[in-house]
């Protein structure tokens, strides 16, 4: 009989895996430890160390099992060894994943150690999130972090701080709000305030690093927490068991106790991708990464609690893909780049005193060089671009007359929120044929 284990995944969340085992120590004095992330697309991605090997993670908040995936080409290192076939579920409608868990893993963040620890193996191909990020990915952890340290989440500075709870102390802070955290399945929730055509809501809301956007609200009219007229209807993040769709839009408010924002990215996903989530009747929705990074938190599991400092991304307006492209990074192109071939004046004149050398180009050569390739993954249905001809499956050559060789996947996402209706062009790979396009970035929410 094949033992199925629900996971609730979106944009990199997992939840719901049972209690860990084994218990991180910090191997220092000061009982503490500062680890430095990358912060990518709202997303905290922290170096793991899984028996000895060297791993980028995911940290997710309410996660309750760590898992590892995109190890393939690494899995006689890992020792990973195979103990119970486990099927995972989670946000998309495709078939459930094997699994293997994994007992007696020695895994390290920074001078924390757990030499008891277990791991989620999924051995499938298709389910790695690298190609999203433009950067790679082997895994996620959350819960068995949390649970042993109070964990500072430094946004502006891209760090995190592990300390011993038992050495902790707080700092005075006048201008933070301290909330109690809730626990349902080990997954942290706190009660906060939406305000949807002009009432103000009371929510209670999943506590989730590991989304990207700012808010997920689930629909509920006899609460009034719904869409209003303005939203379209877009592809919100790759679950574990296949893609999620829903609706995009706005909120006039969002609260934690004083903190307010205005004019708050809102999603509604679909009810069908639903049906784990909402085991959890109370739960309203998710407050996610583009609302996360606007403070610094101080998040202590053993106590319950979480503390909100407004940073200095607090004031950032909330912009969304107008483009109606996502995109992935899909392999390498070869790429003909100039290779100059220079002398200093000193080697030139064959002297070695030289305090000040001038540098000659003696000619200019070309070379092949293996760039990311980057191509359209998902095409917004009316969306600017699809008006334009753009199709799913076009490699991105250049965008607004520069080769895309010189950005990287996040930089050229970012140029589709821009504010202003800004113009695009784009030249794309189609069957072998380089193909223009050109259109201009729309707000659906403009006024």
């Amino acid at each position: 009989m094949k033992k199925i284990i629900w996971i609730c995944i979106f944009l990199f969340s997992i939840n719901n895996l049972g209690y860990s085992q084994g218990k991180f120590v910090i191997q220092n004095k000061k009982k503490s430890d500062k680890i430095h992330f990358k912060l990518i697309n709202n997303l905290i991605i922290i170096p793991v160390e899984i028996n000895g090997v060297e791993l980028s993670f995911l940290l997710d908040t309410g996660v309750n099992k760590s898992i590892i995936f995109n190890f393939l080409n690494i899995t006689d290192s890992l020792q990973i060894k195979d103990t119970e076939p486990i099927f995972l579920r989670g946000l998309g409608e495709g078939e459930a994943i094997k699994a293997l868990k994994s007992k007696n893993n020695i895994l390290k963040v920074g001078d924390a150690i757990n030499i008891n620890q277990e791991l989620y193996a999924v051995f499938n191909p298709n389910l790695n999130f690298a190609p999203r990020l433009g950067a790679p990915l082997h895994g996620i952890i959350g819960y068995d972090l949390f649970k042993d340290f109070v964990v500072e989440i430094n946004y502006t500075s891209k760090y995190i701080r592990l300390t011993d709870p038992n050495v902790y102390e707080y700092d005075n802070c006048n201008s933070c709000e301290t909330l109690k955290m809730q626990f349902y399945k080990n997954k942290p929730y706190i009660y906060t305030n939406v305000k949807i055509n002009n009432k103000r809501i009371p929510v209670k809301m999943l506590i989730d690093s590991g989304g990207s956007d700012a808010l997920w609200l689930f629909e509920e009219d006899s609460l009034g927490i719904h869409t209003d007229n303005k939203y379209f209807e877009d592809f919100l993040g790759h679950g574990l068991t296949g893609s999620v769709y829903g609706k995009r839009s706005r909120i006039e408010e969002f609260s934690i106790k004083k903190f307010t924002l205005k004019n708050v990215n809102v999603s509604f996903p679909e009810p069908t991708s639903l049906v784990y989530v909402k085991l959890h009747k109370e739960r309203n929705g998710s407050i996610a990464g583009n609302v996360l990074k606007r403070f610094n938190l101080v998040i202590n599991y053993q106590n319950e609690t979480i503390i909100f400092d407004k940073n200095r991304f607090f004031y950032d307006s909330f912009a969304y893909n107008k483009s109606g492209i996502e995109l992935e990074q899909d392999g390498v192109k070869l790429v003909k780049q100039k290779d100059y071939n220079y002398v200093s004046e000193g080697d030139f004149l064959g002297s070695d005193h030289n305090t000040s050398k001038t540098t000659v180009m003696l000619g200019t050569k070309y070379k092949l060089a293996l760039k990311p390739a980057y191509s359209i993954v998902e095409l917004r249905k009316d969306s600017p671009a699809e008006k334009a001809g753009l199709m799913v499956g076009d490699i991105l050559m250049s965008i607004n007359n520069k080769s895309t060789d010189r950005y990287n996947l996040q930089e050229i996402m970012q140029m589709f929120y821009q504010e202003k209706d800004e113009r695009i062009k784009l030249v794309v790979e189609r069957d072998g044929a380089l193909l223009a396009f050109v259109f201009y970035l729309e707000d659906v929410f403009k006024q």
